[in-house]
């Protein structure tokens, strides 16, 4: 890395790292967030190491429905996510929503700077705002907009092009309303509380935001993170992953990585989550 220049954060934050790739540019010293002596190559767990749950199966009268609520209490409990199937989602949905984000990505970057965030701000096409001194800076670009409540939407910031994308985007939405009622009612009998009790703690106003992430290659793999360790603010998130693996979750001192699986929507406690969870525990427990 010799010689490289080491140019202020908001500078190079007003810069894409697609258009370093694409200007064949190694990456500057507020990228480089690791080096050899720290990399730990750790190889994808298998399928059932993180918990897949079923919601399909939560409805049902069986035993099976029972089992399945305990496995959801275990994987809250220990691993605080889980991979959901049986969603109700189709595939072919969620490969359409993957695909306008890919799309959107791969346009010109005349095209993606129309809905452009400044170097400051959160919502729009760019990066995040400049990090806290001594943090590195993520290798990769995003797309982030308000989705819900609707006058909370931002339209400029909501691209045109693909032609499909507001669209799609737009039913992703409704789905993903869905999907949060169904896995918070799941995730309240599972641990024996009123259906209703985390629905109600986020309120009938609860805010939904979409954030669409592109990783571009980078000559040296070695020295950057696509996506710096952090825990999320939210309840909790929801993450859809294309087919490359590369998500990973910290657990007993380890990173863990997420399998890609096609059909599955990972979700992911945030810090509101894991405090009301503390709290219900300490009740049951002292209660």
């Amino acid at each position: 890395m010799a010689g490289v220049s080491a140019l202020p954060a908001k500078i190079l934050l007003s810069k894409r790292v697609q258009e370093m790739v694409l200007n064949d540019e190694e990456p500057q010293k507020p990228y480089i967030s690791r080096n050899d002596s720290t990399i730990e190559v750790i190889p994808s767990p298998p399928s059932d190491l993180i918990p897949i749950i079923d919601l399909s199966l939560l409805s049902s009268s069986e035993p099976c429905s029972a089992q399945e609520l305990q496995r959801l209490r275990s994987a809250l409990c220990s691993w605080g996510c889980f991979q959901a199937t049986g969603h109700g989602i189709p595939k072919s949905f969620l490969d359409k929503i993957r695909q306008v984000a890919r799309d959107f990505f791969e346009q010109p970057m005349e095209e993606k700077k129309k809905h452009a965030k400044g170097v400051e701000e959160f919502e729009g096409y760019g990066a995040d705002p400049v990090p806290a001194e001594g943090q590195s800076l993520d290798w990769s670009d995003r797309l982030f907009l308000n989705v819900y409540p609707e006058d909370r939407r931002k339209h400029e910031f909501w691209p045109e092009n693909p032609k499909s994308f507001r669209e799609v985007l737009e039913e992703y939405t409704s789905r993903m309303q869905i999907f949060t009622e169904l896995v918070s009612k799941a995730m309240a009998k599972s641990l024996n509380l009123e259906a209703d009790c985390f629905l109600n703690q986020f309120g009938k106003q609860a805010t939904l935001k979409a954030r669409f992430n592109y990783y571009s290659r980078c000559q040296r793999p070695d020295l950057v993170l696509g996506l710096r360790a952090h825990a999320d603010g939210s309840g909790y998130t929801i993450i859809l992953q294309d087919d490359v693996e590369g998500l990973q979750v910290f657990k007993d001192e380890r990173w863990f990585t997420v399998p890609a699986i096609s059909d599955a929507l990972l979700v992911l406690m945030g810090d509101q989550m894991e405090v009301w969870l503390m709290v219900i525990f300490y009740v049951i427990l002292t209660g």
